[in-house]
């Protein structure tokens, strides 16, 4: 095994990323991270400066390099070694990005069979490749089924019963509701062209809240004919675990597809479904060896790598 550092140039950006070359490679996989201003490994640096390591897509990576299959993956746009603005990127240049690094690794690994799995975000990103037959497979990790507006309505239903107790006072002595609120800064942010905004003393990426809110997936599944595996934790409070049924339902190749018990977005055990509030403990743990096992098991069966 080897890994070394790489540029890929997208469009007017420079991505910076790291490519593993497994020993006697039998597939090549490019792994898109998530939403939010996370780097090639997963990881994002917090308010105040600390680093959330989630580590997902280098969990992947490693467990990928184990099971004979090269990886790429990149820092997002803005984010660690990469060029360009987080802040102003929308999910067009996202996809711009994923190809670009697509196109990359298909040179590089001339001769291979290509896969892409993506996570959160990038589980979109996964899936029009997929859909463009771009690809040999996909994997989608904590993936959604639904339009961006959905989800986000999803996602404030679960969380807004498990903010924490001091929040919840504060918002009740404002007399703030969340959904209102969630709603207003919608609003402000769909009436504007603007690619960014403050809100709540915060800047904001409008451009892409924008895109995510119109983005629905079901065209692009629906068009997908290569093996797919799909999974999500059953304590996801950021995608709807239910989708990977409905992911199987669209799809038209080899459908594999999993919810875990009592596992995170990040794919930690979050037995009291603490979801985003509690992820800066559950990161002290790996990511589960179960899901790491599934995408190498999935690699095995269809690329025999035994």
């Amino acid at each position: 095994m080897t890994a070394e550092a790489v540029r890929i140039s997208s469009n007017d950006c420079s991505l910076a990323g790291t490519f593993t070359e497994a020993a006697d490679s039998v597939a090549a996989a490019l792994l898109i991270p998530g939403s939010g201003k996370v780097n090639r490994d997963s990881d994002v640096r917090l308010p105040g400066g600390p680093m959330l390591r989630a580590g997902v897509t280098r969990a992947v990576a490693d467990a990928l390099t184990e099971a004979r299959v090269s990886t790429l993956r990149y820092d997002k746009r803005g984010v660690g070694g990469s060029g360009g603005d987080f802040l102003r990127s929308g999910m067009g240049d996202g996809l711009a990005d994923a190809q670009a690094a697509l196109a990359w690794l298909a040179d590089r690994a001339a001769g291979l069979p290509l896969l892409v799995i993506g996570h959160s975000e990038g589980a979109w990103y996964a899936a029009r490749l997929a859909a463009d037959d771009q690809v040999a497979g996909a994997v989608l990790l904590s993936a959604a089924a639904r339009p961006g507006a959905d989800v986000l309505a999803w996602q404030a239903e679960q969380l807004a019963t498990r903010l924490p107790l001091p929040v919840t006072l504060l918002l009740r002595v404002m007399r703030t509701d969340v959904h209102r609120l969630q709603r207003r800064n919608l609003e402000r942010i769909t009436s504007s062209d603007s690619a960014e905004l403050r809100l709540q003393g915060q800047r904001v990426n409008a451009l892409w809240t924008r895109d995510f809110l119109a983005h629905d997936p079901v065209p692009d599944l629906a068009r997908i004919t290569v093996p797919l595996l799909a999974v999500t934790g059953g304590a996801d409070l950021q995608v709807p675990p239910e989708d990977v049924d409905a992911i199987g339902r669209l799809v038209h190749g080899p459908f594999e597809g999993h919810v875990l018990a009592d596992l995170s977005h990040l794919f930690r055990p979050d037995p009291r479904s603490l979801g985003p509030k509690g992820y800066r403990r559950a990161v002290r743990q790996p990511v589960s060896a179960h899901v790491l096992d599934l995408v190498g098991g999935w690699v095995e069966h269809h690329w025999g790598t035994g």
